[in-house]
Protein backbone atom coordinates (compact mmCIF):
# COMPACT_ATOMS: atom_id res chain seq x y z
CA UNK A 1 0.00 0.00 0.00
CA UNK A 2 1.25 3.90 -0.82
CA UNK A 3 0.26 6.51 1.40
CA UNK A 4 1.56 10.01 0.82
CA UNK A 5 2.78 11.81 4.03
CA UNK A 6 3.85 14.99 3.07
CA UNK A 7 2.78 17.39 0.33
CA UNK A 8 2.78 20.62 -0.87
CA UNK A 9 2.62 21.72 -4.71
CA UNK A 10 0.50 22.30 -7.52
CA UNK A 11 0.61 20.11 -10.62
CA UNK A 12 0.69 21.78 -13.57
CA UNK A 13 -0.34 18.59 -15.97
CA UNK A 14 -3.12 17.46 -14.07
CA UNK A 15 -5.30 16.63 -17.28
CA UNK A 16 -3.05 14.52 -18.76
CA UNK A 17 -1.56 12.75 -15.80
CA UNK A 18 -5.19 12.15 -14.67
CA UNK A 19 -5.93 10.42 -18.04
CA UNK A 20 -2.77 8.68 -18.07
CA UNK A 21 -3.41 7.01 -14.58
CA UNK A 22 -7.28 6.37 -15.11
CA UNK A 23 -8.13 8.90 -12.99
CA UNK A 24 -11.28 11.41 -11.85
CA UNK A 25 -11.04 14.98 -13.08
CA UNK A 26 -14.17 15.62 -10.94
CA UNK A 27 -12.21 15.33 -7.65
CA UNK A 28 -11.26 18.39 -5.40
CA UNK A 29 -7.85 20.17 -6.41
CA UNK A 30 -5.85 17.93 -2.67
CA UNK A 31 -7.66 14.60 -3.74
CA UNK A 32 -7.09 14.54 -7.26
CA UNK A 33 -2.83 15.78 -6.32
CA UNK A 34 -3.12 13.11 -3.99
CA UNK A 35 -4.14 10.40 -6.33
CA UNK A 36 -2.29 11.37 -9.25
CA UNK A 37 1.33 10.92 -7.01
CA UNK A 38 0.16 7.40 -5.70
CA UNK A 39 -0.63 6.20 -8.51
CA UNK A 40 2.15 7.81 -10.44
CA UNK A 41 4.56 6.24 -8.03
CA UNK A 42 2.91 2.48 -8.40
CA UNK A 43 3.15 3.08 -11.88
CA UNK A 44 6.49 4.74 -12.73
CA UNK A 45 8.72 4.26 -9.13
CA UNK A 46 11.58 6.53 -8.51
CA UNK A 47 11.05 8.33 -11.89
CA UNK A 48 7.89 9.63 -11.67
CA UNK A 49 9.22 13.10 -11.58
CA UNK A 50 9.94 13.15 -15.29
CA UNK A 51 6.38 13.36 -15.93
CA UNK A 52 5.47 16.35 -13.35
CA UNK A 53 5.39 19.88 -14.04
CA UNK A 54 4.81 22.58 -11.70
CA UNK A 55 5.74 22.84 -8.47
CA UNK A 56 5.83 19.88 -5.67
CA UNK A 57 7.76 18.45 -2.75
CA UNK A 58 6.34 15.22 -1.26
CA UNK A 59 6.96 12.12 1.02
CA UNK A 60 5.04 8.43 0.55
CA UNK A 61 5.38 5.65 2.22
CA UNK A 62 5.54 2.25 0.94
CA UNK A 63 4.45 -0.27 3.12
CA UNK A 64 5.05 -3.51 0.84
CA UNK A 65 8.77 -2.63 0.62
CA UNK A 66 8.71 -0.59 4.16
CA UNK A 67 10.45 2.20 2.61
CA UNK A 68 9.69 6.21 2.64
CA UNK A 69 10.38 8.15 -1.11
CA UNK A 70 10.53 11.64 -0.85
CA UNK A 71 11.07 13.91 -3.97
CA UNK A 72 11.82 17.77 -4.52
CA UNK A 73 10.68 19.56 -7.94
CA UNK A 74 14.03 20.02 -10.50
CA UNK A 75 14.07 23.59 -9.66
CA UNK A 76 13.11 23.71 -5.53
CA UNK A 77 10.39 25.54 -5.54
CA UNK A 78 9.31 24.08 -2.61
CA UNK A 79 11.47 23.03 0.31
CA UNK A 80 11.73 19.72 1.87
CA UNK A 81 13.75 18.81 4.76
CA UNK A 82 14.68 15.71 7.10
CA UNK A 83 16.47 14.85 9.75
CA UNK A 84 17.44 11.18 11.11
CA UNK A 85 16.74 10.76 14.78
CA UNK A 86 19.85 8.84 17.01
CA UNK A 87 17.61 5.61 17.07
CA UNK A 88 17.06 5.54 13.23
CA UNK A 89 13.65 7.10 12.44
CA UNK A 90 13.13 9.70 9.18
CA UNK A 91 11.54 13.03 9.97
CA UNK A 92 10.98 14.89 7.21
CA UNK A 93 8.24 17.47 5.82
CA UNK A 94 7.93 21.25 3.98
CA UNK A 95 8.57 22.77 7.20
CA UNK A 96 11.09 22.97 10.04
CA UNK A 97 9.24 23.43 12.52
CA UNK A 98 6.94 20.63 12.16
CA UNK A 99 10.15 18.50 12.12
CA UNK A 100 11.65 20.20 15.02
CA UNK A 101 8.32 19.43 17.02
CA UNK A 102 8.89 15.49 16.36
CA UNK A 103 9.96 13.70 19.42
CA UNK A 104 13.91 12.48 18.47
CA UNK A 105 14.54 16.15 17.20
CA UNK A 106 17.88 17.81 18.98
CA UNK A 107 17.82 21.56 18.04
CA UNK A 108 21.28 22.22 17.85
CA UNK A 109 23.12 25.35 16.21
CA UNK A 110 25.57 24.42 13.45
CA UNK A 111 28.18 27.27 13.23
CA UNK A 112 30.04 26.45 10.02
CA UNK A 113 26.56 27.87 8.37
CA UNK A 114 26.90 31.12 10.29
CA UNK A 115 30.17 31.47 7.86
CA UNK A 116 28.77 30.09 5.16
CA UNK A 117 25.36 32.79 5.73
CA UNK A 118 27.96 36.12 6.25
CA UNK A 119 28.65 36.12 2.48
CA UNK A 120 25.76 34.64 0.54
CA UNK A 121 23.30 36.10 2.82
CA UNK A 122 21.39 32.78 2.64
CA UNK A 123 21.49 29.34 3.48
CA UNK A 124 23.18 27.77 0.49
CA UNK A 125 23.49 24.08 -0.46
CA UNK A 126 22.27 21.33 1.55
CA UNK A 127 22.76 22.17 4.96
CA UNK A 128 20.80 24.16 7.31
CA UNK A 129 21.48 26.15 10.94
CA UNK A 130 19.88 23.46 12.72
CA UNK A 131 22.69 20.70 12.87
CA UNK A 132 22.09 16.98 11.27
CA UNK A 133 18.72 19.06 9.44
CA UNK A 134 19.03 18.77 5.68
CA UNK A 135 17.60 20.05 2.91
CA UNK A 136 16.59 17.87 -0.44
CA UNK A 137 17.96 19.60 -2.86
CA UNK A 138 16.53 20.64 -6.23
CA UNK A 139 16.56 17.61 -8.55
CA UNK A 140 16.85 15.17 -6.07
CA UNK A 141 15.12 12.17 -4.09
CA UNK A 142 15.40 10.51 -0.91
CA UNK A 143 14.74 6.74 0.05
CA UNK A 144 14.76 5.74 3.37
CA UNK A 145 14.89 1.74 4.17
CA UNK A 146 16.30 0.09 7.03
CA UNK A 147 17.58 2.88 8.74
CA UNK A 148 19.45 4.43 6.02
CA UNK A 149 19.38 7.56 3.76
CA UNK A 150 20.23 7.53 0.04
CA UNK A 151 20.35 10.51 -1.73
CA UNK A 152 19.56 10.33 -5.80
CA UNK A 153 19.76 13.48 -7.88
CA UNK A 154 17.33 12.65 -10.98
CA UNK A 155 17.33 15.84 -12.79
CA UNK A 156 20.20 18.59 -13.13
CA UNK A 157 19.88 21.55 -15.53
CA UNK A 158 22.42 20.69 -19.10
CA UNK A 159 22.79 23.29 -22.03
CA UNK A 160 23.33 22.55 -25.22
CA UNK A 161 23.34 25.55 -27.52
CA UNK A 162 21.86 26.15 -30.72
CA UNK A 163 23.48 28.04 -33.36
CA UNK A 164 20.54 27.38 -36.36
CA UNK A 165 18.15 29.41 -34.98
CA UNK A 166 17.23 33.31 -35.29
CA UNK A 167 16.58 35.38 -32.67
CA UNK A 168 12.73 35.84 -33.96
CA UNK A 169 12.65 31.88 -33.96
CA UNK A 170 13.64 31.93 -30.53
CA UNK A 171 11.32 34.15 -29.17
CA UNK A 172 8.35 32.31 -31.47
CA UNK A 173 9.16 29.47 -29.60
CA UNK A 174 9.67 31.03 -25.74
CA UNK A 175 5.98 32.89 -26.65
CA UNK A 176 3.58 29.75 -27.89
CA UNK A 177 5.18 27.88 -25.03
CA UNK A 178 4.47 30.22 -22.83
CA UNK A 179 1.07 30.24 -24.51
CA UNK A 180 0.69 26.58 -23.63
CA UNK A 181 1.56 26.85 -20.17
CA UNK A 182 -0.80 29.82 -18.60
CA UNK A 183 -3.99 27.69 -19.68
CA UNK A 184 -2.53 24.72 -17.26
CA UNK A 185 -1.34 27.57 -14.15
CA UNK A 186 -4.86 28.06 -13.32
CA UNK A 187 -7.83 25.93 -12.84
CA UNK A 188 -11.56 26.53 -13.66
CA UNK A 189 -13.54 28.25 -10.84
CA UNK A 190 -10.30 29.98 -9.46
CA UNK A 191 -9.33 33.80 -9.63
CA UNK A 192 -5.89 35.10 -9.83
CA UNK A 193 -4.25 38.43 -9.35
CA UNK A 194 -1.25 39.01 -11.03
CA UNK A 195 2.31 40.91 -8.65
CA UNK A 196 3.79 43.28 -10.89
CA UNK A 197 7.06 45.22 -10.57
CA UNK A 198 8.14 48.03 -13.41
CA UNK A 199 10.23 45.23 -15.35
CA UNK A 200 9.16 42.37 -17.99
CA UNK A 201 9.06 39.52 -16.27
CA UNK A 202 5.53 40.41 -14.04
CA UNK A 203 4.63 42.75 -17.00
CA UNK A 204 4.65 39.77 -19.28
CA UNK A 205 3.04 36.80 -16.90
CA UNK A 206 -0.31 39.48 -16.38
CA UNK A 207 -0.17 40.32 -20.51
CA UNK A 208 -0.43 36.72 -20.68
CA UNK A 209 -2.69 35.78 -17.82
CA UNK A 210 -6.65 36.37 -17.15
CA UNK A 211 -5.88 38.33 -14.24
CA UNK A 212 -7.80 41.60 -13.89
CA UNK A 213 -6.01 43.00 -11.12
CA UNK A 214 -1.96 43.65 -10.59
CA UNK A 215 -0.74 44.02 -7.23
CA UNK A 216 2.61 46.15 -6.30
CA UNK A 217 4.68 48.00 -3.91
CA UNK A 218 5.64 51.53 -3.46
CA UNK A 219 7.59 54.31 -1.31
CA UNK A 220 7.01 57.68 -0.82
CA UNK A 221 10.73 57.92 -2.18
CA UNK A 222 10.28 58.32 -5.60
CA UNK A 223 13.73 57.24 -6.25
CA UNK A 224 12.94 53.64 -5.05
CA UNK A 225 9.53 53.11 -6.55
CA UNK A 226 8.66 51.30 -9.28
CA UNK A 227 5.09 51.44 -8.43
CA UNK A 228 4.53 54.05 -10.79
CA UNK A 229 5.65 52.16 -14.08
CA UNK A 230 3.51 49.40 -12.83
CA UNK A 231 0.93 51.09 -12.78
CA UNK A 232 1.35 52.12 -16.06
CA UNK A 233 1.62 48.80 -17.14
CA UNK A 234 -1.73 47.86 -15.81
CA UNK A 235 -3.24 50.55 -17.71
CA UNK A 236 -1.94 49.98 -20.91
CA UNK A 237 -3.31 46.31 -20.66
CA UNK A 238 -6.48 47.14 -19.12
CA UNK A 239 -6.33 45.93 -15.99
CA UNK A 240 -6.43 47.05 -12.33
CA UNK A 241 -3.65 47.94 -9.91
CA UNK A 242 -3.56 47.73 -6.23
CA UNK A 243 -0.52 50.06 -4.44
CA UNK A 244 0.59 48.57 -0.83
CA UNK A 245 2.96 51.81 0.24
CA UNK A 246 5.67 50.27 2.26
CA UNK A 247 6.80 52.36 5.22
CA UNK A 248 10.03 52.10 7.23
CA UNK A 249 8.52 51.88 10.71
CA UNK A 250 6.47 48.68 8.91
CA UNK A 251 9.43 47.73 7.57
CA UNK A 252 11.76 47.22 10.64
CA UNK A 253 7.97 45.81 12.70
CA UNK A 254 7.37 43.17 10.55
CA UNK A 255 11.43 41.78 10.54
CA UNK A 256 11.08 39.45 13.20
CA UNK A 257 7.58 37.70 11.65
CA UNK A 258 9.76 37.23 8.54
CA UNK A 259 12.42 35.19 9.91
CA UNK A 260 10.56 33.14 12.26
CA UNK A 261 8.36 32.31 8.99
CA UNK A 262 11.38 31.85 6.82
CA UNK A 263 13.03 29.34 9.47
CA UNK A 264 16.10 30.23 8.13
CA UNK A 265 17.40 33.77 7.74
CA UNK A 266 17.70 35.25 4.76
CA UNK A 267 19.39 38.54 3.96
CA UNK A 268 17.58 39.58 1.16
CA UNK A 269 16.31 42.74 2.02
CA UNK A 270 13.59 42.28 -0.50
CA UNK A 271 12.25 39.53 1.12
CA UNK A 272 10.84 41.54 4.27
CA UNK A 273 9.04 44.12 1.04
CA UNK A 274 7.63 40.41 -0.38
CA UNK A 275 6.36 39.27 3.10
CA UNK A 276 4.61 42.68 3.55
CA UNK A 277 2.97 42.43 -0.10
CA UNK A 278 1.84 38.86 0.16
CA UNK A 279 0.06 39.97 3.95
CA UNK A 280 -1.04 43.08 1.80
CA UNK A 281 -2.63 40.53 -1.30
CA UNK A 282 -3.84 38.19 1.05
CA UNK A 283 -6.60 40.58 1.76
CA UNK A 284 -8.38 40.29 -1.22
CA UNK A 285 -7.11 36.98 -3.17
CA UNK A 286 -6.12 34.02 -2.08
CA UNK A 287 -3.86 33.14 -5.75
CA UNK A 288 -1.35 35.14 -7.39
CA UNK A 289 1.33 34.48 -10.20
CA UNK A 290 4.71 36.16 -10.14
CA UNK A 291 7.45 36.18 -12.46
CA UNK A 292 10.43 34.30 -10.80
CA UNK A 293 13.30 32.26 -13.01
CA UNK A 294 13.42 34.64 -16.33
CA UNK A 295 16.26 36.12 -15.09
CA UNK A 296 18.76 32.64 -14.00
CA UNK A 297 16.76 31.16 -17.10
CA UNK A 298 17.27 33.72 -20.12
CA UNK A 299 19.98 36.08 -18.66
CA UNK A 300 18.55 39.06 -16.76
CA UNK A 301 20.69 40.12 -14.58
CA UNK A 302 22.79 42.92 -15.24
CA UNK A 303 26.48 41.49 -13.79
CA UNK A 304 26.04 38.38 -16.80
CA UNK A 305 27.47 41.14 -18.67
CA UNK A 306 30.61 40.55 -17.00
CA UNK A 307 30.63 36.89 -18.26
CA UNK A 308 33.31 36.92 -20.61
CA UNK A 309 35.95 39.43 -18.77
CA UNK A 310 35.30 37.04 -16.08
CA UNK A 311 36.57 34.00 -18.07
CA UNK A 312 37.74 30.67 -16.62
CA UNK A 313 38.58 32.65 -13.67
CA UNK A 314 34.75 32.52 -12.38
CA UNK A 315 35.55 29.11 -10.75
CA UNK A 316 37.79 30.67 -8.05
CA UNK A 317 35.24 33.62 -7.22
CA UNK A 318 31.37 33.49 -8.24
CA UNK A 319 29.72 31.39 -5.91
CA UNK A 320 26.06 33.28 -6.82
CA UNK A 321 24.41 36.56 -6.84
CA UNK A 322 25.43 37.32 -3.98
CA UNK A 323 29.29 37.58 -2.23
CA UNK A 324 29.30 40.41 0.46
CA UNK A 325 31.93 39.36 2.61
CA UNK A 326 35.78 38.21 2.11
CA UNK A 327 37.42 35.65 4.00
CA UNK A 328 39.66 37.86 5.66
CA UNK A 329 37.20 40.19 6.70
CA UNK A 330 34.99 36.69 8.29
CA UNK A 331 37.92 35.91 10.24
CA UNK A 332 38.04 39.34 12.00
CA UNK A 333 34.19 39.22 13.09
CA UNK A 334 33.48 35.94 13.78
CA UNK A 335 34.43 34.34 17.04
CA UNK A 336 33.78 30.84 15.14
CA UNK A 337 36.18 30.53 12.19
CA UNK A 338 36.53 26.95 9.88
CA UNK A 339 39.46 27.83 7.42
CA UNK A 340 38.73 24.83 5.87
CA UNK A 341 35.50 25.87 4.75
CA UNK A 342 34.90 28.20 2.11
CA UNK A 343 31.75 29.37 -0.11
CA UNK A 344 33.37 28.32 -3.46
CA UNK A 345 33.07 24.88 -2.60
CA UNK A 346 29.27 24.65 -2.72
CA UNK A 347 29.56 24.79 -6.62
CA UNK A 348 32.46 23.06 -7.63
CA UNK A 349 30.46 20.75 -9.08
CA UNK A 350 28.67 23.26 -10.91
CA UNK A 351 31.36 24.30 -12.72
CA UNK A 352 32.57 20.56 -12.98
CA UNK A 353 29.30 19.96 -14.55
CA UNK A 354 29.66 23.62 -17.20
CA UNK A 355 33.68 22.43 -18.05
CA UNK A 356 33.75 23.88 -21.91
CA UNK A 357 30.79 25.89 -21.86
CA UNK A 358 30.95 29.52 -22.05
CA UNK A 359 31.22 31.55 -18.99
CA UNK A 360 27.98 33.04 -19.09
CA UNK A 361 26.31 29.52 -18.94
CA UNK A 362 28.43 28.83 -16.19
CA UNK A 363 27.16 31.70 -14.11
CA UNK A 364 23.65 31.00 -14.92
CA UNK A 365 23.68 27.71 -14.02
CA UNK A 366 25.34 28.44 -10.52
CA UNK A 367 22.50 30.46 -9.87
CA UNK A 368 19.75 28.16 -11.03
CA UNK A 369 20.73 25.40 -8.64
CA UNK A 370 21.83 27.80 -5.41
CA UNK A 371 20.53 31.15 -5.39
CA UNK A 372 16.92 30.07 -6.93
CA UNK A 373 16.88 27.73 -4.17
CA UNK A 374 18.47 29.14 -1.48
CA UNK A 375 16.63 32.94 -1.59
CA UNK A 376 14.34 33.49 -4.34
CA UNK A 377 12.27 30.27 -4.07
CA UNK A 378 12.58 30.04 0.03
CA UNK A 379 11.01 33.37 0.08
CA UNK A 380 8.68 32.72 -2.22
CA UNK A 381 7.37 30.19 -1.08
CA UNK A 382 7.46 30.82 2.86
CA UNK A 383 6.11 34.20 2.73
CA UNK A 384 2.99 33.17 0.69
CA UNK A 385 2.30 30.30 3.04
CA UNK A 386 2.47 32.91 5.75
CA UNK A 387 0.15 34.95 4.81
CA UNK A 388 -2.31 32.63 3.36
CA UNK A 389 -1.62 33.52 -0.11
CA UNK A 390 -0.82 30.86 -2.71
CA UNK A 391 1.56 32.12 -5.38
CA UNK A 392 2.15 30.14 -8.92
CA UNK A 393 5.18 31.19 -11.44
CA UNK A 394 4.68 30.70 -14.83
CA UNK A 395 7.96 30.92 -15.73
CA UNK A 396 9.85 28.95 -13.59
CA UNK A 397 8.59 25.51 -15.44
CA UNK A 398 10.80 22.60 -17.26
CA UNK A 399 9.64 23.64 -20.27
CA UNK A 400 10.80 27.25 -20.50
CA UNK A 401 13.83 25.91 -18.84
CA UNK A 402 14.01 23.55 -21.94
CA UNK A 403 14.13 26.66 -24.16
CA UNK A 404 16.75 28.13 -22.39
CA UNK A 405 19.48 25.76 -22.25
CA UNK A 406 19.51 25.72 -25.61
CA UNK A 407 19.52 29.10 -26.19
CA UNK A 408 23.03 30.53 -27.62
CA UNK A 409 24.38 32.87 -24.98
CA UNK A 410 24.42 35.81 -27.60
CA UNK A 411 20.38 35.58 -27.61
CA UNK A 412 20.43 36.04 -23.71
CA UNK A 413 22.66 39.06 -23.31
CA UNK A 414 24.48 41.67 -25.76
CA UNK A 415 26.48 44.93 -24.87
CA UNK A 416 23.50 46.89 -24.93
CA UNK A 417 20.59 44.51 -23.97
CA UNK A 418 19.77 41.77 -21.15
CA UNK A 419 17.34 38.74 -21.78
CA UNK A 420 17.62 39.74 -25.41
CA UNK A 421 15.07 36.67 -26.69
CA UNK A 422 12.96 36.64 -23.65
CA UNK A 423 12.26 40.51 -24.14
CA UNK A 424 11.45 40.00 -27.68
CA UNK A 425 8.76 37.19 -27.11
CA UNK A 426 7.57 39.91 -24.45
CA UNK A 427 7.17 42.77 -26.92
CA UNK A 428 4.59 40.04 -28.96
CA UNK A 429 1.58 41.56 -26.29
CA UNK A 430 3.65 44.05 -24.81
CA UNK A 431 5.01 47.70 -26.20
CA UNK A 432 8.66 48.06 -26.91
CA UNK A 433 8.45 50.63 -23.85
CA UNK A 434 8.11 47.80 -21.38
CA UNK A 435 9.72 45.09 -22.76
CA UNK A 436 13.36 46.39 -23.42
CA UNK A 437 12.64 48.73 -20.33
CA UNK A 438 16.33 48.58 -18.66
CA UNK A 439 16.41 45.87 -15.58
CA UNK A 440 16.23 48.34 -12.15
CA UNK A 441 15.96 44.94 -9.79
CA UNK A 442 13.48 45.17 -6.63
CA UNK A 443 14.70 48.10 -5.21
CA UNK A 444 14.51 48.53 -1.41
CA UNK A 445 15.15 51.95 0.62
CA UNK A 446 17.09 49.80 3.33
CA UNK A 447 20.68 51.71 2.83
CA UNK A 448 19.01 54.81 3.71
CA UNK A 449 16.74 53.37 5.96
CA UNK A 450 19.11 51.69 8.25
CA UNK A 451 21.44 54.88 8.97
CA UNK A 452 18.62 57.24 9.88
CA UNK A 453 18.05 56.73 14.26
CA UNK A 454 14.28 56.56 13.58
CA UNK A 455 14.67 53.02 12.69
CA UNK A 456 17.82 51.62 13.79
CA UNK A 457 17.52 51.05 17.16
CA UNK A 458 16.67 47.27 17.04
CA UNK A 459 19.69 46.75 14.88
CA UNK A 460 22.15 48.96 17.34
CA UNK A 461 20.16 46.84 20.45
CA UNK A 462 20.63 43.11 18.62
CA UNK A 463 25.15 44.82 17.45
CA UNK A 464 25.20 45.00 21.13
CA UNK A 465 23.32 42.08 22.61
CA UNK A 466 24.62 38.88 24.33
CA UNK A 467 23.01 37.01 21.19
CA UNK A 468 25.64 38.95 19.28
CA UNK A 469 28.32 38.55 21.34
CA UNK A 470 27.73 34.59 21.04
CA UNK A 471 29.31 34.52 17.72
CA UNK A 472 30.60 38.22 16.91
CA UNK A 473 33.38 40.64 17.53
CA UNK A 474 31.35 42.54 19.04
CA UNK A 475 33.87 45.86 18.93
CA UNK A 476 34.42 44.80 14.97
CA UNK A 477 30.73 44.45 14.04
CA UNK A 478 29.67 48.02 15.62
CA UNK A 479 32.97 49.36 13.72
CA UNK A 480 31.22 48.24 10.39
CA UNK A 481 27.89 50.01 11.48
CA UNK A 482 29.80 53.20 12.45
CA UNK A 483 31.95 53.66 9.23
CA UNK A 484 27.81 52.86 7.61
CA UNK A 485 26.40 55.36 9.09
CA UNK A 486 29.24 57.52 8.80
CA UNK A 487 28.81 57.33 5.43
CA UNK A 488 30.55 54.34 3.66
CA UNK A 489 26.67 53.17 2.32
CA UNK A 490 28.71 49.36 0.94
CA UNK A 491 28.61 47.99 4.10
CA UNK A 492 24.62 48.02 4.55
CA UNK A 493 24.45 44.34 3.12
CA UNK A 494 26.72 43.36 5.58
CA UNK A 495 25.00 44.59 8.71
CA UNK A 496 21.33 43.52 7.22
CA UNK A 497 23.11 40.13 7.10
CA UNK A 498 24.10 40.01 10.75
CA UNK A 499 21.19 41.64 11.77
CA UNK A 500 19.21 38.83 10.07
CA UNK A 501 20.83 36.48 11.70
CA UNK A 502 20.63 37.63 14.98
CA UNK A 503 17.14 38.70 15.07
CA UNK A 504 16.30 34.66 13.64
CA UNK A 505 18.60 33.48 16.20
CA UNK A 506 16.43 34.79 19.05
CA UNK A 507 13.30 33.43 17.48
CA UNK A 508 14.22 30.21 17.60
CA UNK A 509 16.93 30.02 20.13
CA UNK A 510 16.55 32.32 23.04
CA UNK A 511 12.33 33.39 22.79
CA UNK A 512 11.14 29.87 22.44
Amino acid sequence: MIELKEYRGHIRNWRALCAELGLSTELSRREREEQIIVKAYEKWGFDLAEHFYGMFAFAVYDSDKDLTFCLRDHFGTKPFYYYVTEDGRLLCGTYIRSIMEQEGFKKELDPDILQIYMSLTYVAGEDTFFKGLKKLMPGHYLVFSSGRVKITRYWHPEFTPDESRSLEEWADEIHSTLSAIMPEVKEEGETAESFLSGGVDSSYVLAMSDAQMSDSCGYDDERFDESGLAKKTADILGRGNSRCRITPEQYFDIVPYVMYNMEQPLGDASAIVFAIACKATAEHTKLCYSGEGADEFFGGYNMYRNAERYGDALKTFYVGNTNIMKEEEKQKILKYYNKDLRPIDLVKYIYDETEGLDPLTKMSDVDIQIWLEGDIYLNVDKMSEAAGLEIRMPLTDRRIFDIASRLPSRFKVSEEQNKVAFRTAAAKVLPDEIAFRKKLGFIVPIRIWLADERYNADVREKFRSESAAKFFDLEAINAIFDDYVGGNSDNWRKIWTIYTFLVWYEEYFVKR
